[in-house]
């Protein structure tokens, strides 16, 4: 066993063993195929729902926390997840992530939601649009916040900050992620807007779009009788008055 300089709290020597990267082994794992189970077809409808709906069709399940906001307005996207997982403030792992993404991916990213160092900006959502990834999720900080909006690159994160980030750690790609309070796996459909972001396990798509297409006829129904109550009530007030 070979023994490093510098020792460890109890003042013995500190194996090379016991702090080297072992590629491949838990908090270093790289997946470089995975399956993407729901049909283009279905993740583009469930793409033209809102997020709140998919959420309803899943008991109010799949939905991540609001600390996952759009970093500008009108940002949306729809795609099966390519997960990753990186140290908190160290990018290295998801540059390498892009380089794996097929067309269509959305980048979904623990970063441990530290807001401290951004792990994504301008530069790496050209790399994104070069690739064909429709967008990405950051649970942690992002930067390059108005570059962002000119690309019209959809992003989601906590927020943002200025700091840049670290690009030396280990991290795991298609592999399991918590982001957002939400459990997502490689390949689960992705859905996002105004109100946040939505996670569909990819095995449940078909049967939860399903069901949000019910809701969404059905709140629209709704929809057109409060409009037309409201109108109504318009025609109802009195000639002259304010309606208060």
């Amino acid at each position: 066993m070979n023994v490093a300089h510098g020792a460890g709290p109890g003042g013995l020597a500190v194996p090379d063993e016991v702090h080297r990267r072992r590629p491949g082994a838990p908090g270093a794992r790289v997946r470089r195929s995975w399956d993407r189970p729901a049909d283009h077809a279905t993740i583009s409808q469930l793409g033209r729902l809102q997020t709140g709906v998919i959420g309803d069709a899943m008991h109010r399940l799949g939905a991540m926390n609001a600390t996952i906001a759009p970093m500008w307005a009108g940002a949306a996207l729809a795609g099966p997840a390519l997960t990753v997982w990186v140290r908190a403030g160290d990018n290295a792992v998801i540059h390498q992530a892009i380089a794996l993404a097929e067309p269509g991916d959305v980048l979904v990213i623990n970063a441990q939601g530290s807001l401290t160092h951004a792990v994504f900006g301008e530069l790496m959502a050209l790399a994104c649009l070069a690739r064909g990834v429709p967008g990405v999720i950051v649970d942690g900080a992002v930067r390059d916040a108005q570059s962002l909006a000119d690309l019209n690159f959809p992003v989601f994160a906590c927020g943002s900050c200025p700091s840049g980030p670290a690009k030396e750690g280990t991290g795991e790609i298609g592999y399991p992620v918590a982001c957002g309070g939400v459990a997502c796996a490689v390949g689960d459909v992705v859905i996002a807007d105004a109100d946040g972001v939505v996670v569909v396990p990819a095995s449940d798509a078909g049967a939860v779009l399903r069901q949000a297409e019910a809701i969404g006829l059905w709140e629209g129904q709704q929809r057109a009788a409060l409009t037309g109550l409201g109108r109504v009530n318009d025609q109802r007030t009195p000639a002259g008055s304010d309606g208060r």
